[in-house]
């Protein structure tokens, strides 16, 4: 049972720990959920893989009440939380240490696991030394502390170690360079292909030289087959040279390969036939948009046992223009004296003159995200060194030993009593389906607004994302936080319930209108994440709240890790079949079944239990 009063010998102030305890429960956290999502992203996974990946890993936040009774009769509390730290520091030197290596992809998600047990192991652990170092009058009071360290840590993931990733990556490339393209009313002439023939010479300087970097293309339609034997020539090309790595590869062999069969199979391709993105009229499959190769090629050679990775893709213009071949490319001392091409297509309904603008980005994608986690470990590292000092020492922090013959009893106690709750049905429905949309949301989110805009994004940098979620995103969640933290408090959590639950989810519309228009103004793009991330902070504070409402009374500890756990459960489901959906029904119908979504949300909220005076400000009892 939790102990009601401090036992701590107070030998420092709790602000000498609480922020910075609270700060090393999130940094692990946004790692492994959020940043990860990023840098997988960078790194050339698909979007089926990374939201599948990540929520995979989310996994132990879901299960960490199973193993939170050993936490409690196995050690300290202290101890626990120390050695978690410096297992966390150990796991993400790991995992930078991993990225260079020819099979990165499993060892990194094997040492992300890693650091995802530890974290939530972590969190057990200081949750409970919190209980127990601190009055309940303290406990209250340094709640929204742990908050506001808690999003501190967000942002220093999700923003400054993006934008530092970012920086790296721009600052290890080379510099961008613009191709034009324009559609004008002429004949379609030949398509040719002959890279080895093209007579792209190095000019000396650092750099990549483009054959021709003003495209023109014809709104007159071309024979779909020869659009088709041009992809097939370069992606072949760019194959055999090795400038796709192997899951891209293996991607455009699975497009190749005959159709699967079974009943997923039929389920993706009934999913596709009604709400995948519109397919060719048959009348018209025999001719298709005009297309040209793109011949590029590095100027200087790349040093041995590096890489640079090169991105091709639609930065601003008419989105009729996309990329049908070659939008990433992976260039090392083996291949960088070859040329190597993309295809640049105009859909064949354009019927009037237009123009876009294409680029080509660069950078070492492996090293910038090597020393972004490189510089998580060593910050985790200091700080599993400071608290190795400055954590306090309570009295009641032993090891809580029961009798051998009810162990297992003393064990279980906590579970059964925690399903044993009235309309537990109830309870559970609003901790799995209150955060639907958002589970489902965050995974795609980032790729969404990375992605280029041929495939339904936004074209963002690396630097430019971690600026737009990760700084302004973040400021405008801890905003709406804050702001819902005061109105609960002040009216009471029923009072505020279902403006919260209206907050969380209608912002998200925002998201669906940048996909729908495909801004290019950044402030734009910014401002809408700004408003659908106050409404999920503002929204958030009424799932929090309740947590702690159904956690009340004996063995709160325990049912809070419960709560949390299946929160946890809720946003992992949905999460590892979100990717997979995207890729069938296109960025625009997502949105469009996120926001369907709200309703088994909003159904939730109407059948729980809740008293009228929960969550108000009430006058403090004399201790």
């Amino acid at each position: 049972m939790d102990s009601p009063t401090p036992n701590a010998e107070r030998t420092r102030s709790p602000w000498a720990w609480v922020p910075s305890l609270y700060f090393a429960q999130g940094i692990p956290n946004i790692v492994v959920t959020g940043v990860s999502v990023v840098m997988l992203k960078r790194l050339g996974l698909e979007n089926a893989q990374i939201a599948f990946y990540s929520s995979i890993l989310g996994l132990p936040w879901v299960l960490k009440p199973l193993w939170s009774p050993i936490v409690q009769r196995f050690g300290t509390r202290r101890a626990w939380t120390v050695a978690m730290q410096l297992l966390v520091a150990i796991g993400l030197g790991g995992a930078a240490a991993t990225l260079p290596l020819e099979s990165w992809v499993t060892y990194l998600m094997a040492l992300l696991a890693f650091v995802a047990l530890a974290s939530a192991t972590h969190d057990v652990a200081a949750d409970g030394l919190y209980l127990l170092a601190l009055s309940s009058h303290e406990q209250a009071w340094f709640v929204g502390i742990r908050s506001t360290a808690f999003r501190l840590a967000v942002i220093t993931g999700s923003g400054v170690l993006v934008m530092l990733a970012g920086s790296l990556e721009s600052s290890t490339g080379l510099p961008t360079v613009p191709i034009h393209a324009s559609a004008v009313d002429k004949a379609a002439s030949t398509i040719v292909f002959a890279p080895s023939e093209n007579g792209l010479q190095a000019s000396g300087q650092a750099g990549i030289v483009v054959l021709n970097d003003r495209v023109e293309l014809s709104l007159g339609n071309q024979k779909l087959e020869d659009v088709e034997a041009l992809a097939m020539q370069v992606r072949r090309w760019n194959v055999e040279h090795g400038f796709y790595n192997a899951s891209l590869e293996d991607k455009k062999k699975a497009a190749d390969a005959p159709p699967p069969t079974g009943v997923v199979a039929g389920l993706e391709a009934w999913i596709e036939e009604r709400f995948g993105p519109p397919k060719p009229d048959p009348d018209a499959l025999a001719r298709a948009g005009d297309a040209a190769p793109v011949l590029m090629k590095l100027a200087n050679p790349v040093p041995p046992g590096e890489e640079l990775v090169v991105q091709f893709g639609l930065s601003e213009g008419d989105p009729g223009f996309k990329v049908i071949e070659g939008e990433r490319f992976v260039l090392t001392a083996k291949n960088c004296d070859e040329p190597f091409a993309a295809v640049i297509q105009v859909e064949d309904k354009l019927d009037l003159p237009s123009a876009a603008e294409f680029e080509i980005r660069s950078g070492n994608i492996t090293l910038a995200w090597m020393t972004a986690l490189g510089i998580a470990a060593a910050v985790f590292g200091g700080l599993c060194l400071y608290h190795y000092v400055v954590l306090p020492r309570p009295a009641g922090d032993v090891p809580v030993k029961g009798s051998e013959e009810n162990a297992a009893i003393g064990f279980l106690e906590p579970f059964i009593s925690f399903f044993r709750k009235p309309r537990i049905l109830a309870l559970l429905a609003f901790l799995l389906l209150y955060r639907l949309p958002e589970a489902q949301l965050m995974k795609l989110a980032s790729p969404f607004l990375i992605d280029s805009r041929e495939k339904g994004g936004l074209a963002l940098t690396t630097g430019e994302l971690g600026f737009v979620y990760g700084t302004v995103g973040i400021a405008m969640l801890t905003l709406g936080g804050i702001v819902g933290g005061m109105a609960a408090a002040k009216g009471g959590l029923k009072r505020w319930l279902w403006p919260m639950a209206l907050a969380i989810h209608l912002p998200n519309i925002a998201i669906l209108l940048l996909a729908l228009i495909q801004p290019d103004n950044h402030w734009v793009i910014t401002a809408a994440i700004g408003i659908e991330q106050f409404g999920y902070g503002f929204g958030f504070t009424a799932y929090m709240l309740y947590c702690i409402y159904i956690a009340r009374g004996e063995h709160q500890t325990v049912h809070y890790a419960l709560c949390t756990g299946f929160m946890a459960l809720g946003m992992l489901i949905p999460g590892m079949w979100s990717g997979w959906l995207q890729g069938l029904i296109g960025y625009q119908n997502f949105f469009i079944w996120v926001m369907l979504c709200t309703i088994p949300s909003f159904a939730s909220v109407a059948f729980i239990p809740l008293d009228g005076d929960f969550g108000k400000k009430k006058r403090e009892e004399a201790a």
